[in-house]
């Protein structure tokens, strides 16, 4: 155990020199360009990092990969719209609003859907999410439309010009809230009594049943933060890019591809996974043509699965044969 988590820190620590110097590179060959792209890259590196956060909690609590999860953050994102745009509600109280629908629709699903199949075979849960990420897309559709809205920002538009890059103050609020999520998590499944529970019965789901713990109860909690990460997430960046019934499927993606790079199952991984693609794949856009940097995402995700399947921060596990 010792010498997997001494590798672990080693890895953490290449990958932090490594996306470093990959910054100070951009920074000498373009200037205040590239402190542009690196920011703007930090930002969407924030949101994947959040849905990245979400896959991996109910993996470790349930070893399942829930493909629906962007279609929590294109949920959250809509119905910001209909609660604050639409219906004049203060954009405060309808973030509030908006995470706690989608955390009841995330509840509700795992109740109807998941909850029933915890005795069959993963794969078989896998593919029920899925079909919840088109159920969802599809009712999307069905209620907003196919054209794309617009969020009005938390705080304007008017840029923030730093070190020669134009910042919008969206991003201030996504940095601020990714911050804040990541201190939540960590102190819900580190000092409370029930994450300390889910992180019992993720290790061992036996031995957690023989003192108490409830594996269901850890399933519901897993999918409701999960969904609660993914809603705050689309409706955070909602005021930066537009907000539509299909963004929920490459979010979904990006951020799979985060969590597996980071190491699914570790939330740290998530952030740390989140941030590298960010950073990559705007500085990638911002070099080659921008149809290259949705293919970077995937290229990572093979050359992860090959080289490291665990990722950078994931332990490997024993698979009894």
């Amino acid at each position: 155990m010792g010498r997997t988590d001494e590798k672990q820190r080693l890895l953490l620590i290449g990958s932090v020199i490594f996306i470093v110097l990959v910054m100070a590179l951009t920074l000498s060959l373009k200037g205040s360009t590239g402190f542009q792209w690196i920011m703007s890259g930090l930002t969407v590196g924030s949101i994947y990092a959040l849905i990245a956060m979400g896959f991996s909690v109910i993996y470790s609590s349930t070893h399942v990969i829930n493909f629906a999860q962007g279609e929590f953050s294109m949920l959250g994102g809509l119905l910001m719209y209909s609660i604050s745009v639409k219906g004049g509600v203060p954009p405060w109280l309808g973030f509030i609003l908006s995470v706690l629908i989608v955390t009841l629709i995330g509840a509700g699903l795992e109740r109807v859907a998941i909850h029933p199949l915890r005795e069959h075979d993963v794969i078989a849960v896998i593919i029920v999410t899925i079909g919840m990420s088109i159920f969802l897309r599809a009712l999307a559709k069905w209620i907003w439309g196919t054209d794309p809205v617009k969020i009005t920002s938390f705080s304007g538009d008017s840029p923030v010009r730093f070190l020669g890059a134009s910042i919008v103050p969206q991003s201030f609020w996504v940095f601020g809230f990714t911050v804040i999520a990541v201190v939540l998590v960590f102190l819900f499944f580190n000092r409370t009594l029930l994450g300390k529970g889910m992180r019992a019965a993720a290790a061992n789901a036996d031995a957690a049943s023989l003192v108490g713990i409830s594996t269901s109860t850890s399933s519901l909690v897993a999918w409701i933060i999960a969904a609660a990460l993914g809603s705050a997430a689309g409706i955070i960046i909602a005021p930066i890019n537009f907000a539509a019934y299909n963004v929920g499927t490459m979010l979904g993606l990006k951020g799979f591809s985060a969590a597996i790079l980071g190491g699914l199952g570790s939330a740290p991984g998530a952030v740390v996974g989140g941030l590298t693609l960010g950073v990559l794949e705007t500085i990638t856009a911002g070099v080659f043509p921008s149809g290259y940097k949705d293919a970077l995402a995937f290229l990572i995700l093979i050359l992860v699965l090959l080289i490291r399947p665990q990722g950078l921060l994931g332990k490997p596990e024993d698979v009894k044969v």
